[in-house]
């Protein structure tokens, strides 16, 4: 009879090991996660895990943990049907053993006996007909029967994911980060120290810009006790999503304050013209952060040029140029390169130089007059994301009338839903039971609702969602 409670334990350590190897792509490290874990969780003396090589003819060793970490000598490479590991890829049929020394396959009785290995088992690793490999663990002590059911769940799972990953190898090298490079999920998952990160998605090489924005994210997350996160690489653009418990003292608007740690990160996800959202619940302190980025190029490199009569309006332009990231130029002479955007002249000066440069005017005086030469107009309370796209669109040569408004996140079709059965007179119960969610979940998404809306009730929320027709 089997121990099922020992089972129900096995099988948990199982599906953690299989979380950890979730979404990798190199199989030898997968190979080199799954034996530290059975070290590690079923005290193996040692594991080992063979790949079998192209032409179905021989296993390799690429993976070793616990008393042997190596992966050349004897063993390094095995012939199909040769010693235990070989036979049980050529007759893929699992394999456990309690009296090691005294089998008549082992090469060398005297080192099981010295090395105190009492316990073997091997597991093909099969993906449908194919064989993949051999997983084989070495223990001190006796393996239970069940042990076989514990490592057929777990060569299951592995399989898979080899699978994936030497699929990836052969049909998109180009997604695969170049050798030596370390991954963006490894960097991450070092940064994470409170929960583990999930990766969904073939990782691809990013733009420098757009790693060190999704870094810092979660950089950033780690300060506000993170619980959840995970790296999503989609079709059209990478994503981190993540739960995390912000202070007691902090504002329900983490992005809207000056003083948030995540302004910085705005910046620069408008930069990369992404998106970034905070949808925070006031009553359990919890906080869904999205930040999204699409794959595109490089932001382009535009210059500006800053001329203001007054000392201090240079230094305030000076540095909000510096944080919009425009590159800043000491003349406005024309590029070389015809098809190389113009330099733009930040001026407030009212009787403008004769310049190459397309010009924009800072109104810092309600009385001022609009020079006609001027191809946009700024004022003092201007943000860094609005001046560059005031900027980049002058430099490509067209007048911009009104300023970039930076548009606040819509309500997501559940919130929809939600605010629609509001605005019909239903209860938070009503809703659950309509909607088959707990009350709690509504109160969630309409706390999320006012905060995007900044309404102080439900009333006035509903009003606010139905004029900008979004219910």
């Amino acid at each position: 009879m089997l121990n099922s409670v020992q089972l129900l334990f096995d099988l948990q350590d199982v599906n953690a090991i299989g979380q950890s190897i979730s979404g990798c792509l190199d199989p030898e490290d997968i190979a080199r996660r799954v034996t530290e874990a059975l070290v590690e969780r079923f005290k193996c003396a040692f594991a080992r895990l063979w790949l079998t090589d192209a032409d179905q003819q021989a296993l390799t060793l690429v993976a070793s943990a616990g008393l042997y970490t190596h992966t050349n000598g004897s063993f390094a490479h095995v012939p199909m049907g040769a010693y235990k590991v070989g036979k049980i890829a050529q007759n893929r049929v699992p394999f456990l053993s309690n009296y090691l020394p005294d089998e008549p396959w082992v090469k060398d009785r005297d080192w099981a006996i010295a090395n105190r290995i009492q316990g073997f088992a091997g597991y093909p690793l099969m993906a449908g007909d194919r064989v993949l490999g051999v997983l084989a663990t070495f223990s001190h002590d006796a393996l239970a029967p069940e042990f076989l059911e514990v490592l057929q769940m777990l060569c299951l799972t592995t399989t898979i994911a080899l699978d994936a990953a030497l699929q990836a190898q052969k049909t998109v090298p180009k997604l695969v980060p170049q050798s030596g490079a370390i991954a963006l999920s490894d960097q991450l998952a070092k940064v994470l120290t409170s929960t583990q990160l999930m990766l969904v998605g073939t990782e691809r090489e990013l733009p420098a810009s757009m790693a060190y924005a999704l870094l810092r994210g979660v950089e950033l997350l780690t300060q506000l006790d993170c619980s959840y996160c995970r790296l999503t690489y989609g079709e059209q653009a990478v994503s981190v999503d993540a739960i995390a418990i912000f202070p007691a003292n902090t504002h329900n608007d983490l992005l809207d304050q000056p003083s948030s740690p995540f302004s910085e990160l705005q910046l620069m996800t408008l930069w990369l013209s992404g998106t970034l959202t905070a949808q925070p619940d006031p009553k359990d302190r919890v906080v869904e952060l999205t930040l999204t980025l699409p794959y595109s190029p490089e932001p382009e490199e535009i210059s500006v040029l800053v001329q203001c009569r007054q000392s201090v309006l240079q230094m305030a332009f000076t540095h909000l140029c510096l944080k919009a990231g425009l590159i800043l130029n000491n003349s406005p002479s024309p590029p070389r390169d015809s098809s190389a955007t113009q330099v733009v002249l930040l001026t407030d000066r009212p009787d403008l130089p004769t310049s190459p440069s397309p010009i924009i005017w800072i109104q810092h005086s309600h009385r001022g007059q609009v020079p006609i030469a001027a191809q946009a107009v700024v004022t003092l309370d201007i943000l860094p994301q609005q001046l560059y796209a005031v900027v980049a669109q002058v430099a490509k040569g067209q007048a911009v009338r009104t300023l970039p408004q930076l548009v606040s996140p819509g309500l997501s079709d559940r919130e929809q839903e939600i605010m629609q059965l509001l605005s019909q007179g239903f209860r938070d119960r009503d809703i659950a039971q309509q909607l088959h969610i707990s009350a709690s979940t509504v109160r969630f998404h309409v706390n999320n609702t006012l905060t995007k809306l900044k309404a102080k009730n439900r009333y006035q929320a509903v009003y606010e969602a139905a004029s900008r027709d979004w219910i």
